[in-house]
């Protein structure tokens, strides 16, 4: 049982225009990283093939696959730079990825960025160089090795890949092929803040999309095979745990959201009620409601670590064009369509709930370049 996303490989169902695959990578300041748990014959194949790609360093970490894959493990370290680091027990892929980066960070401090690849045979080798060559053209960026989804594509991949694609749409800003691939350059200086990150699962790629946007690196796309294999042997994911462990992840930016509408309906409620006056009792219940979101949000949903000084005063710019134009909506639905002043709060807090998560995620608190960054 190998990690990769919701299938594995046979047959080539979509091919993109092939690159000499035996041309050195246009840099050597890639490591090349594999999480592994029980893995087949594949891996062996896929790291010897790309033992003389010009990657820095290969780095495999045995996720726990226990005593009878010493033997593949065996075979897979006697290549040359090619490193084998073990979890005692399985942690997850997520867990491994973290491992694995931390030794490549550590101990190549000339590193760029690092190719991330599947165990069990999915990625092709042509495709992971090519993956590190676009790298080698965009290294502040994050390059994702996006598979079509075309032909004979087992349903349960089609349908996840579609759902997540839908909802990564509305969290990131960008449409996005292919939200659960394996295959991957992370630059540098995403990798260092994604060890910090305390998913362990199959969600830490997710959460890998989600901070990449927060924290302004440019994601791109190269196409690679569709591959799949009958029945998925190899495969370790369960479909209907790491799945919701995935869109949990998804849900915490509705869930803070779902908690300041209702602390400020609440607040707006027993203020009106002593006070009569929409204005006093809005702007009251949002100054509390806001100062929630504000700490909320800008640690748990939008991962930033901006000063306060420069995040603080676009959030406060919203939140004042936010209480006037709810008080302009709630007045009018209420005065002039005579409809309650609560249930008017709640139609127009609901139609501008999408508009402002989408002014706080590119606006308030996404990052505007590599410069910003450092």
């Amino acid at each position: 049982m190998c990690y990769g996303t919701s299938s594995n490989v046979m047959t080539d169902i979509a091919t993109p225009q092939t690159d000499n695959g035996d041309r050195a990578l246009a840099t050597t300041s890639v490591a090349l990283l594999i999480p592994a748990y029980q893995p087949g014959p594949a891996l062996i194949d896929v790291v010897k093939s790309l033992i003389d790609a010009g990657f820095a360093a290969i780095v495999v970490v045995d996720d726990g696959s226990g005593p009878d894959y010493a033997p593949v493990f065996g075979q897979v370290s006697s290549g040359k730079g090619v490193t084998i680091i073990r979890h005692a027990v399985n942690l997850g892929k997520g867990a491994a990825l973290k491992t694995g980066m931390n030794f490549a960070l550590v101990e190549h401090d000339g590193l760029s960025g690092i190719v991330t690849a599947d165990a069990d045979g999915q990625h092709h080798p042509e495709d992971i160089r090519r993956v590190a060559r676009r790298f080698a053209e965009k290294p502040e960026a994050l390059v994702l090795g996006s598979r079509a989804f075309a032909g004979h594509v087992p349903f349960r991949s089609r349908l996840g890949n579609s759902i997540t694609q839908s909802v990564m749409r509305v969290v990131v800003g960008q449409r996005l092929s292919d939200t659960q691939t394996g295959l991957r350059a992370i630059p540098r200086g995403l990798a260092e803040r994604m060890l910090s990150v305390p998913a362990s699962g199959y969600e830490f790629e997710l959460e890998m999309l989600i901070a990449a946007k927060h924290l302004g690196f440019e994601v791109f796309e190269e196409p690679i095979r569709t591959i799949y294999e009958t029945g998925n042997p190899t495969s370790h994911f369960e479909p209907l745990r790491d799945s919701m462990r995935i869109y949990f992840v998804l849900l915490r930016f509705g869930f803070i959201s779902m908690l300041t509408a209702g602390l400020d309906n609440l607040l707006f409620y027993v203020f009106f009620h002593v006070s009569g006056t929409i204005a006093l009792s809005l702007f009251g219940a949002r100054v509390i409601a806001l100062t929630f979101n504000y700490a909320a949000v800008r640690r748990t949903v939008f991962l930033s670590r901006e000063q306060h000084r420069i995040v603080f005063p676009r959030y406060l710019l919203l939140a004042v064009a936010n209480v006037f134009l709810s008080y302009a909506m709630i007045s009018f639905l209420a005065g002039v369509l005579f409809m309650g002043v609560m249930a008017a709060k709640i139609s127009v807090e609901s139609c501008l709930f999408i508009a402002n998560f989408a002014i706080q995620r590119d606006f308030v608190f996404a990052r505007r370049s590599p410069t910003a960054r450092r």
